[in-house]
């Protein structure tokens, strides 16, 4: 509980000292969960972008010229948004499940893999419909090498930026 300046009140315990915040348990999870969400609603913008596109593209007139690798390319990536969509709102299911029960450590947790596992579906949907763009615009090969590439980027970014995160510093407990 804070006394009005922000700092904890004598009898609750920081919740991890020594590292630079002075908040209970329950305020680091409460703070967590609002970053998750804020995390989550770039996620989702994402998704609607790509999903409507997919979405707009079928009632295209060219749709009818695509070849089979192509719709099964595109039939992929609209069951990959759905699976982001999902996984989206399972996090939201997830929360409203256990509303109230004084799990919120929990909820952050399960909440910060599920929008892990949303990033890592993300990042293959973004390298495929990258992919269909090339391939029906250029050329097979340049759809191959579009796919791949993306692949490679956000396989690079994720990388790197794993790289940054502290030594013993839990990925949900922050």
């Amino acid at each position: 509980m804070s006394d009005g300046d922000g700092r904890t009140r004598r009898g609750d315990r920081d919740a991890r000292p020594g590292d630079g915040r002075d908040e209970t348990a329950n305020q680091r999870a409460d703070r967590n969960w609002s970053e998750l969400l804020q995390e989550l609603r770039v996620t989702q913008t994402g998704t609607q972008l790509i999903s409507g596109f997919l979405l707009a593209v079928v009632f295209q007139t060219r749709f009818s010229d695509v070849d089979g690798y192509q719709l099964s390319l595109y039939l992929t990536l609209v069951g990959l948004a759905a699976v982001s969509t999902l996984l989206g709102l399972g996090l939201v299911l997830f929360h409203r499940m256990h509303f109230a029960k004084l799990m919120k450590a929990r909820v952050v947790h399960v909440g910060s893999r599920l929008l892990m596992a949303n990033m890592i579906v993300l990042v293959l949907l973004t390298a495929g419909v990258t992919s269909l763009i090339f391939d029906v615009a250029l050329s097979r090969t340049a759809g191959v090498i579009a796919f791949l590439v993306a692949l490679l980027l956000g396989s690079a970014l994720w990388v790197m930026l794993s790289g940054t995160r502290e030594r013993g510093e839990d990925r949900a407990g922050r």
